[in-house]
């Protein structure tokens, strides 16, 4: 029982790397011109982002320093 279970799981493993490696065949993969243009503009978001984010905290922080002061 237990040499059928197995045999049936590793055919089973068998055709879903098939299948996988069939899909795999259909996927267009961008070009590495593309893949450089897209890179940059991620990092240039992240980098205007983080900028943001910076100074967005920098004058909440300064803010609350200010009202702090106060009292």
């Amino acid at each position: 029982m237990a040499e059928a279970e197995k045999k049936g799981k590793f055919a089973r493993l068998k055709k879903w790397f098939r299948e996988m490696k069939s899909e795999l065949k259909k996927v267009v993969w961008p070009s590495g011109k593309q893949v450089l243009n897209n890179s940059l503009v991620v990092v240039a978001c992240v980098v205007i982002v983080g900028l943001i984010v910076g100074l967005l905290d920098f004058g909440a922080g300064e803010l609350l320093s200010l009202f702090l002061k106060l009292f």
